[in-house]
């Protein structure tokens, strides 16, 4: 791969360096063995940074275009054109004849970003996916509150199994976006025998077995994304549970006002006693008794007949890699949980004062490696124009984790 010098300057990390260039951190660390990756780069170090091999697609403004009218025909924001172009003039439209730098973008792209994908996309979306990518195999696990299917697509047919969850609470529904994306570019990367993430997809393929539940509170969703329909079967009590407010903009829940990601078997108990919630409500409820709602109860089956090797829970926000529960993990897991941080540029923690997350319950149950991944930063929901970003973090986490497995 062609090399290009950079000298570094006040401010610049490993992230930053890799961002401007469209290469991942793990690529950046590669490049440069000659120094430690998490040593703090100086101001004036010449590090070696692999050349961008996509070529930019670019559009020339017309007469009577619109920065609008751009954004729709390329299933894109405003803002997303704006970011790629930083010498548009702010508040007023690019003059004909002005160069566009476009988002590189498949013209078969199946799952699109959207402010509201929900539950019904996810559907479509999976047959679609099964269609184009037929070696992806697609389950039912169970059903929500509300009688929603929660569905599971399985890639790869390797001995190592791993799994992925996402949507767990409501309003990081943004997750569902990821997974499906990334099912997608997976799915493409593999039939075309391409590279994905730096690493070769068919190889990966051939090690693996990955199983994605894409969307596992998609009652809370829809909540989320729709508000409150008045002939909801449980409108009343959902609306006394939010307070009377009509932005479920908070809610994490599912349609029984549960915190799914607080329901697991493994210290319920003391969550129950932290998080001080004692009836239904938008966050923070444990429910009645631990696995009492269907939907966390399904993951769980679904977790003990496959039996994972290993599992990411994916949610949102704060860049961070949780990957410890009461000492119970394996010894490898604050190793992987380093090689994932340095893929993504997220943080790895050990956290303490937290119980009755699935990650939790798996590494209690099994004693084999489990995280939790905090994708992207802000406040949820994320907004779907920081799905880019974010996705392209989550891709070179969950590529490098794929090949972490044992060859």
């Amino acid at each position: 791969m062609r090399m290009e010098e950079y000298v570094a300057v006040q401010g610049d990390t490993y992230r930053s360096i890799a961002r401007a260039a469209h290469v991942g951190v793990q690529e950046l660390a590669r490049a440069n063995p000659q120094r430690p990756a998490d040593e703090p780069i100086r101001a004036g170090e010449l590090l070696y940074v692999p050349a961008d091999p996509m070529r930019k697609r670019i559009y020339v403004m017309q007469p009577g275009d619109s920065l609008a009218a751009i954004a729709e025909w390329l299933g894109c924001t405003d803002s997303r054109l704006r970011a790629l172009n930083p010498q548009l003039p702010s508040g007023a439209e690019p003059a004909a004849g002005m160069r566009l730098a476009l988002p590189v973008q498949a013209a078969s792209r199946i799952v699109l970003p959207s402010y509201a994908y929900g539950p019904d996309h996810v559907a479509v979306d999976l047959k679609r996916l099964v269609s184009a990518f037929p070696f992806i195999k697609t389950t039912t696990i169970g059903t929500s509150v509300m009688g929603k299917p929660i569905f599971a697509a399985g890639i790869g047919d390797g001995p190592f199994r791993w799994h992925l969850n996402a949507a767990m609470h409501a309003n990081e529904w943004i997750t569902s976006l990821i997974a499906m994306r990334f099912l997608e570019d997976y799915g493409r990367a593999c039939r075309r025998k391409l590279q994905i993430g730096g690493f070769d997809a068919a190889d990966l393929y051939r090690r693996t077995t990955l199983w994605v539940v894409p969307m596992v509170n998609p009652d809370g969703v829809e909540l989320v994304q729709e508000g409150l329909r008045p002939n909801h079967p449980l409108a009343a009590r959902i609306g006394r549970w939010n307070r009377g407010s009509a932005s479920f903009r908070n809610w994490k829940a599912n349609a029984r006002g549960v915190d799914l990601n607080d329901q697991f078997p493994a210290g319920w108990e003391e969550e129950r006693l932290r998080r001080g919630v004692h009836g239904p409500a938008p966050r923070d409820y444990s429910g009645d008794a631990p696995l009492s709602e269907p939907e966390a109860a399904a993951l769980a089956k679904f977790t003990e007949d496959q039996c994972f090797d290993a599992v990411i829970a994916l949610h949102t926000q704060g860049e961070e890699i949780y990957w410890n529960y009461g000492g119970l993990e394996p010894p490898e897991s604050k190793e992987w949980a380093h090689r994932l941080g340095l893929a993504s540029g997220y943080r790895p923690l050990a956290l303490t004062g937290s119980d009755a997350g699935y990650k939790d319950w798996f590494i209690a149950r099994y004693r084999r490696p489990g995280f939790t991944v905090e994708a992207g930063c802000g406040r949820n929901p994320l907004p779907v124009s920081a799905f880019e970003d974010m996705y392209d973090d989550c891709l070179r986490l969950l590529t490098e984790a794929l090949d972490l497995s044992p060859r």
